[in-house]
């Protein structure tokens, strides 16, 4: 079906894992997509202001026949409905939905590029990434995902592991391949 499309997941407010785990919901029941892999939990030191609490984050694989900016519009309209508010850059958030790549197509719009312009210097997009696509996963104009873990440090990155998260049902199982089909 489609493409593939990598998302990374990210929440540091409102109950965080929970905001996960209603966002993993939420993708498995985009029209035309599929929701393919979710990864474990992963928490993290916040990149902008410090005076805002740990983040969780995790990344996603979509399967999609979404064009870029419709697949956009549904992540927007996920956060929204989450109650993501945009107070400040970097800033805190009930939950942020990146698209990191789609296919391996290069995408340079005022609403949205792909990569994701910071993907190569985050351990917390890169790590939960590499979990679900694995080390040669290429990133256009980047080269391959191994080598951009090797620049990039775990510092400020743990594991969740102990966490179950998953999603409501038995669609998505954490950590891995998601067993169950899509309806279009």
């Amino acid at each position: 079906m489609g493409v593939s499309a990598w998302l990374g997941l990210g929440s540091n407010l409102e109950d965080p894992r929970g905001q996960l785990r209603r966002a993993a919901t939420a993708l498995a029941e985009l029209p035309q997509t599929r929701l393919v892999a979710l990864s474990s939990h992963y928490g993290s030191t916040p990149l902008g202001p410090q005076d805002q609490p740990d983040y969780v984050n995790a990344a996603a694989r979509l399967d999609t026949e979404l064009e870029p900016l419709a697949l956009l519009d549904a992540l927007q309209g996920i956060e929204n409905a989450q109650g993501r508010v945009r107070a400040r850059r970097w800033g805190e958030r009930s939950l942020d939905l990146d698209l990191l790549l789609y296919a391996e197509r290069r995408i340079d719009l005022p609403r949205l590029q792909v990569p994701h312009p910071g993907l190569h210097l985050r351990a917390f997009a890169l790590y939960p990434l590499a979990e679900i696509a694995g080390s040669d996963l290429p990133i256009p104009g980047r080269g391959r995902l191994g080598d951009l873990l090797r620049e990039v440090p775990r510092d400020g990155l743990w594991s969740l592991e102990d966490d179950a998260g998953g999603i409501d049902g038995d669609t998505v199982v954490t950590g891995g391949i998601v067993d169950g089909s899509k309806r279009t």
